[in-house]
């Protein structure tokens, strides 16, 4: 066999000019054939079509109302109007995907038959995630921002499920928040009110000096112990001495109780005020309910759909049939000439 003449068989076909216009028929047909195949299977009698609807939004920078409209000395910079970070934002997201928006979302809309899911079916339950899954998705943004992408073969159900997947995050997200803060509030009021008993103990107890004409005992003692002295020194009648003397004896049996509980009213009163701080900002936290988010778009009834893209599916499986029939065509062109050239050596 005449290695060159093979050679050169082999390369005259790639001549992709003068080939494609020998095939031109073929490809015609071929190209006719699958655009009118494509637009027929891309049709709604095949492929369901598919509408969608956006929420996009932003996470707040704080969680807490209190730490930041209350607290005095928490040492935050949050701002209640502050957009969040990208922490903010990924906890956003692993609530709008968690287990209770998505059941919510099925119940609600009855998914299982909006679906067309086998309800008698031993694997229902994966076949609805699954369908769920590829028709809701979130998605953080370069922006930072949280998006909520449906596709729905009914645009308004589909706006529908974006927008109240977007209200469940406030919901839930306060849910899980309030039990904690409600935790807390109950600590907080034990703590203030334990507190408050004693602080009222000590009230009563320095009342009870008082009306034993204990007052106030540094200020007491000086004065009664003045006025003491001068009596003993000047010869003062025997029933004033004596009356200074029971004074005396009276302040030095309760001035030392009197003490006491003089200096831990001051810190117990400092406690107090402490503790009805954080009792006010557990109370807001437990009973306020403030929003995880700032809505920039709202979703929207669809007028056009999204899926499929009908003029894209033509175009792909189009130019991916003339490709492959351009590469069938070479390969039996070239089969023919290996085996003429065979033949002829």
């Amino acid at each position: 066999m005449d290695q060159n003449n093979l050679t050169g068989g082999l390369f005259k076909s790639f001549d992709i000019i003068v080939f494609l216009y020998k095939k031109r028929i073929v490809l015609i047909i071929v190209g006719i054939a699958t655009v009118i195949a494509s637009v027929v299977f891309s049709s709604p009698f095949f492929i369901t079509p598919k509408y969608k609807s956006t929420v996009v939004m932003f996470p707040t920078s704080t969680n807490s109302i209190s730490k930041v409209l209350i607290s005095y000395n928490s040492g935050s910079k949050d701002d209640i109007m502050g957009f969040g970070s990208e922490e903010q934002a990924e906890q956003l997201l692993q609530i709008l995907t968690s287990n209770k928006i998505r059941s919510h979302i099925v119940k609600k809309y009855k998914l299982m038959e909006h679906y067309d899911i086998d309800s008698t079916s031993r694997f229902k339950y994966t076949n609805l995630f699954r369908e769920y899954e590829s028709n809701i998705q979130c998605r953080r943004t370069e922006f930072m921002a949280v998006e909520i992408v449906v596709l729905d073969k009914d645009p308004q159900m589909a706006a529908d499920i974006a927008n109240d997947i977007a209200n469940l995050l406030d919901s839930v997200k306060n849910e899980m928040q309030k039990q904690r803060a409600v935790e807390g509030l109950k600590i907080a009021e034990k703590d203030y009110n334990q507190l408050k008993t004693e602080v009222d103990k000590m009230v009563d107890s320095l009342k009870v000096l008082g009306r034993k004409g204990i007052n106030d005992y540094v200020s007491q003692a000086e004065v009664i112990n003045q006025q003491y002295a001068i009596a003993l020194r000047t010869g003062a009648p025997q029933g004033a001495v004596k009356a200074l003397k029971n004074q005396l004896d009276t302040l030095s049996k309760y001035g030392g109780a009197y003490l006491y509980l003089s200096d831990a009213m001051k810190f117990k009163t400092e406690q107090i005020a402490f503790l009805k701080t954080k009792y006010d900002e557990a109370r807001v936290d437990a009973e306020s309910f403030i929003s995880q988010k700032f809505i920039v778009d709202n979703a929207y009834k669809a007028e056009k759909k999204a899926y499929p893209i009908r003029w894209l599916i033509v175009v792909i499986t189009t130019f991916s049939s003339l490709l492959l029939t351009i590469i069938v065509l070479i390969i039996l062109d070239n089969i023919s000439r290996i085996r003429s050239s065979i033949k002829n050596s």
